[in-house]
């Protein structure tokens, strides 16, 4: 059984070898997982609710209520559980990019 994970930024859904072969199409730039699976492990989790298959993202209300309106298409979680660890939200802001979680997960 292949087990899927998404990444915590995006919510992007991939399995642990393609995020290392391929890397995310969303955020490679920045995160560089291709090569590396420590970052894979950092940067993914797989806890995750709900699935989105976008083929559309400037056509789809559903990529504009989840504010993945500008993503590449692609399935996607609808929340991710878990936070990126600090290093990488602080690599994140050096170079411009908000971290918000994704992680809606009722906290008792």
């Amino acid at each position: 059984m292949v087990r899927s994970r998404q990444l915590r930024k995006f919510r992007y859904n991939n399995t642990i070898d393609q995020f290392e072969y391929d890397g995310c199409d969303n955020c490679e730039s920045y995160l560089q997982m291709k090569g590396n699976r420590e970052m894979v492990y950092e940067c993914t989790s797989s806890s995750f609710d709900g699935v989105i298959a976008m083929m559309s993202p400037e056509d789809s209300w559903v990529a504009k209520w989840q504010r993945i309106g500008n993503f590449k298409p692609g399935v996607y979680a609808v929340s991710v559980t878990g936070r990126l660890p600090p290093g990488v939200v602080r690599e994140l802001k050096s170079r411009g990019v908000i971290y918000k979680s994704r992680d809606t997960a009722v906290k008792t």
